[in-house]
């Protein structure tokens, strides 16, 4: 038998789509796979006032970057990273999945892999010059 497609396998993907590998992890990182992974920020990360310089850094030195961001995201958060993405003429996809909220506000990918071992950022100081919130003033010592 041949090593082609079969009718049955044309007929569930006309049904279904097409057969996407690793789901459970495009998800998480916002259409990507860990392994073509430059950086990941969390959402709250990406909420701060201040662009995070080593993303910056990675378009900078990195042209074939793409970054996806969390759509589910307010917009205003995700301007100064759009911004960015056009300064240096990279490609940028706002992702929104309605059935799943990753906990990853922005992603910077390559288009092959790099199996980079550390694509957190560690999160700047606590406060980021925003207001206290009421728990840190109500438990302030």
């Amino acid at each position: 038998m041949a090593q082609g497609k079969s009718v049955d396998d044309y007929i569930q993907e006309g049904i279904y789509g097409a057969r996407e590998t690793l789901p459970d992890e495009r998800r998480m990182f916002l259409t990507s796979i860990r392994e073509r992974i430059e950086f990941a920020l969390l959402q709250n990360q990406v909420r701060e006032s201040d662009v995070y310089p080593e993303i910056e850094q990675a378009l900078k030195k990195h042209r074939d970057l793409k970054m996806f961001l969390n759509g589910n995201m307010n917009y205003r958060f995700l301007s100064k990273y759009i911004q960015l993405a056009d300064r240096y003429k990279a490609s940028y996809q706002v992702v929104t999945n309605k059935e799943h909220n990753s906990e990853y506000g922005l992603v910077l990918a390559h288009a092959e892999a790099v199996d980079k071992e550390k694509i957190t950022l560690p999160k700047r100081h606590a406060d980021n010059g925003a207001a206290p919130s009421f728990w840190d003033r109500l438990f302030r010592s």
